[in-house]
């Protein structure tokens, strides 16, 4: 659908703005009028990562006159392979000023707003209510219903994107015009379901693919023009280059937008979207040992069955000495309880604690009471016990 554009006109266009842009204004369904209104526009770009490199780039080059950037967290070498926003040297600095300089280097003329805290229940209300339009690039379910609830609430627009290994998904959702994003995913999936990308990996140029398209509808918002993706999910395949479009449509029995709303205000994500699930915490209680711990374990040749429960890709980037193979979904299906010792102590690790965490869940089910698993997972082991290892 046509929708009218989100914001007026700035007053006028500099002599160094129309230089600059030069091939928009040319454009007839942009134009003057059109670059104006980008010129007026706040944008909120919610992280600095994977998605908010390219979007705000893009957005940077494309004159918008107020970006703001939340984020929280620093610069890793990890980053580097899909985070173009950030270069060698800014490993170790703040996210937020790293992206600040990338773009005020794109385009001085934009303005850049800094909010270097993590988005919560305390400030998003505040944070959002300055823009006009925000463009998520979370990675996090329970910062993604966040986002859109806030949204909802202030009865803002915005862009959602998301990514893993080599599939993106891009939708506009705006509950006065459309569905949200409890239309279209009433409930989070099962803790551990989903893996995460750094779980699971993500191809480095899909965030630009996604990016560009979060972008593209922005541009379209802010100006009036075209159809955005209200009411439409756009899901890309990168391994067969295929992008198709799918309906949504607005659900009257949505929680948040429906007929009779029951989410009357901000909840509490992390309960609602069950980080972990309460099986996996309630195991995790009293049988989660350190690093340390399992070292003295393996110095002292304490009788342990040290078993990694991620993917083949990740083990063979690093692994903790002693420790065999048995991914995580071979629990799940039961088919790996029977190769496992009755006189030796079960010890799980994952990347971080938390696939352990959902396996020793299922080994304390099934009768192994003395299974622990190891806090932190192969990073904490890595960082505390062989620092020359690599960590992904």
């Amino acid at each position: 659908m046509s929708l009218p554009p989100l914001v007026e006109p700035a007053a006028e266009l500099t002599v160094e703005e129309v230089r600059r842009y030069s091939r928009h204004l040319i454009i007839p369904d942009v134009g003057m009028d059109g670059q104006k209104r980008l010129k007026n526009a706040k944008v909120l770009c919610v992280g600095a990562g994977g998605l908010g490199s390219p979007a705000l780039m893009y957005m940077a080059a494309a004159g918008v006159g107020t970006l703001g950037i939340v984020e929280f967290d620093t610069v890793d070498e990890s980053n580097l392979q899909r985070q173009i926003i950030h270069g060698q040297s800014d490993i170790g600095r703040s996210k937020a000023e790293s992206a600040r300089d990338s773009v005020k280097e794109i385009n001085p003329l934009v303005e850049v707003v800094l909010h270097e805290e993590r988005l919560d229940n305390d400030n998003v209300m505040e944070i959002f209510s300055g823009y006009d339009l925000i463009v998520d690039g979370t990675d996090n379910f329970a910062t993604r219903y966040l986002v859109n609830d806030a949204a909802v609430l202030l009865g803002k627009p915005y862009v959602w994107g998301s990514i893993y290994r080599f599939d993106g998904q891009a939708s506009v959702f705006w509950a006065e015009h459309g569905p949200c994003y409890r239309c279209l995913y009433p409930e989070a999936p099962p803790p551990g379901m989903v893996p995460s990308c750094a779980e699971g990996g993500v191809l480095g140029v899909l965030c630009a693919s996604i990016g560009s398209i979060q972008v593209n509808e922005a541009i379209k918002l802010l100006a009036g023009i075209g159809e955005p993706l209200v009411g439409r999910l756009m899901i890309y395949d990168a391994l067969e280059m295929q992008y198709r479009s799918v309906k949504v449509r607005k659900d009257p029995n949505c929680a948040l937008c429906g007929e009779n709303p029951t989410v009357t205000e901000l909840i509490d994500y992390e309960s609602f979207c069950g980080v972990v699930s309460e099986e996996a915490s309630a195991a995790a209680i009293g049988s989660t040992i350190t690093s340390k711990q399992l070292k003295e374990w393996i110095d002292n040749d304490e009788p342990i069955d040290i078993i990694d429960v991620r993917e083949i890709n990740e083990y063979e980037i690093v692994s903790i000495p002693g420790a065999r193979l048995i991914p995580k979904n071979e629990f799940l299906m039961g088919n790996a309880l029977q190769d496992l010792p009755q006189d030796k102590r079960i010890v799980l690790h994952c990347k971080t604690g938390v696939r352990s965490a959902e396996v020793l869940a299922v080994l304390k089910a099934a009768g192994f009471a003395d299974a622990v698993h190891l806090g932190g997972g192969v990073i904490g082991w890595v960082n505390q016990i062989e620092p020359e290892k690599p960590v992904y």
